[in-house]
C-alpha cells in the first residue's frame, strides 16, 4: 500500500442517538449491506473510535450489515460526567446499545466484534441474544500469579497517559508524533493519519486539536481493567466465541493479556507479527480468520 494512503470514512447509511442517561448519548450507525443475513456489532478500544478501525471493517461491508458505535466520551461523543466514566456503567451502556439496535434495525442474527476495552464489557455485559463474539485481543489477566504483573503494568499505562501530550496544533502534528511511538511502529500507511481524524476535535476556541476522550479519562479506564480483568472467564460464554490475540512473542503495546495454557477451551489464535493494534496492522488477515470462524459455526 502506498505510503501516500488516505483513509476516508464514508457517511453512514444511518446514525441514531441513542440516550444512555439524562446527559448522554451515543451515535449508533449503519453501514454495509443491510439485506445481509448477519449482522456485525462492532465497537473499539480505550481512547480509540471506531472509526479509526475503517481499514478492517470496510473489508466486511459488501457481505455483513455492520452496526457500530463509539463508547461514552470517545469518537462521536460529546464528553460528560468523569464520574460516569467507568466499567459498570459501560456494560449498562452495552445493554441500552444492543436493545437500540434491535429496536431500530430489527432482530437478526448478530455477532459482536470488539477490541480490547469493548471485549471486556461486552463480556461483562454479556447478551445471550449473541449469535457469536469475536474479541481481538481482550485485556484477560492471567490467573492469580500475574495479578501484581497486572496491577504493575496498568500503573505504568495509567501513568504515562496522563502525562501525554493532549492538545495538538494540528492534526498533522498529532500523526507526526505517533510516528515516533513503537505502539503505532507496524499500522498500516495512512493509520496514524486516520488515528488524528477520527480521535482529535477542534478546541473550543478553535485554534487547536484535543483529545476527543480526555486522557484523564483514558487513564481511569486503566486504573478500572486491573480489578474487572479477573473476573472475566471466558468459557462461561454460551455462544461461539473466538478470540484473536496479538502475538504472544512481542512485547505487548497495552496489557499482559492471558496465560496460553489456560486457552483449552476457547477458541484461540494469534497472529504472528501483530501487536495489540493488529486490526490496524493486518486487517486482511484479521478478516480472512473472522470469516473463517463465522463459516467454521454456520454464522455466514
Amino acid at each position: 500500500m502506498p505510503a501516500e494512503t488516505i483513509w476516508e470514512v464514508p457517511e453512514p447509511l444511518a446514525a441514531r442517538e441513542v440516550r444512555l442517561d439524562d446527559d448522554t448519548v451515543t451515535v449508533v450507525r449503519r453501514h454495509g449491506n443491510p439485506d445481509a443475513g448477519l449482522r456485525l456489532i462492532l465497537s473499539h478500544g480505550n481512547g480509540l473510535a471506531i472509526d479509526l478501525y475503517y481499514p478492517f471493517w470496510s473489508l466486511l461491508a459488501d457481505d455483513f450489515d455492520l452496526v457500530m458505535f463509539d463508547l461514552r466520551n470517545h469518537g462521536w461523543n460529546g464528553v460528560g460526567r468523569r464520574q460516569d466514566h467507568n466499567i459498570p456503567v459501560l456494560m449498562h451502556d452495552h445493554d441500552l446499545v444492543f436493545d437500540a439496535i434491535e429496536r431500530e434495525y430489527g432482530a437478526k442474527p448478530s455477532v459482536g466484534v470488539f477490541h480490547s476495552l469493548s471485549t471486556l464489557v461486552a463480556i461483562l455485559a454479556f447478551r445471550s441474544a449473541y449469535s457469536g463474539l469475536v474479541l481481538f485481543d481482550p485485556p484477560l489477566c492471567k490467573p492469580i500469579g500475574a495479578l501484581q504483573e497486572l496491577d504493575e503494568a496498568a500503573e505504568r499505562a495509567a501513568a504515562m497517559t496522563r502525562r501525554r501530550g493532549y492538545r495538538f496544533r494540528t492534526e498533522a502534528e498529532f500523526a507526526e508524533l505517533l510516528s515516533y511511538l513503537p505502539a503505532f511502529a507496524r499500522v498500516l500507511p495512512g493509520v496514524r493519519e486516520l488515528m488524528a481524524a477520527t480521535t482529535l476535535r477542534r478546541t473550543a476556541d478553535g485554534d487547536a486539536y484535543e483529545l476527543r476522550c480526555p486522557r484523564e479519562y483514558e487513564a481511569q479506564i486503566m486504573d478500572y481493567v486491573r480489578s474487572f480483568a479477573p473476573l472475566l472467564d471466558l468459557t462461561l460464554l454460551s455462544c461461539p466465541t473466538k478470540v484473536l490475540g496479538a502475538d504472544p512473542t512481542l512485547e505487548y503495546a497495552y496489557l499482559p493479556t492471558f496465560d496460553l495454557s489456560h486457552m483449552l477451551t476457547v477458541d484461540y489464535d494469534f497472529l504472528p507479527e501483530a501487536t495489540h493494534f493488529l486490526q490496524l496492522e493486518k486487517p486482511a488477515e484479521c478478516v480472512a480468520m473472522l470469516r473463517d470462524f463465522l463459516k467454521t459455526n454456520g454464522l455466514a
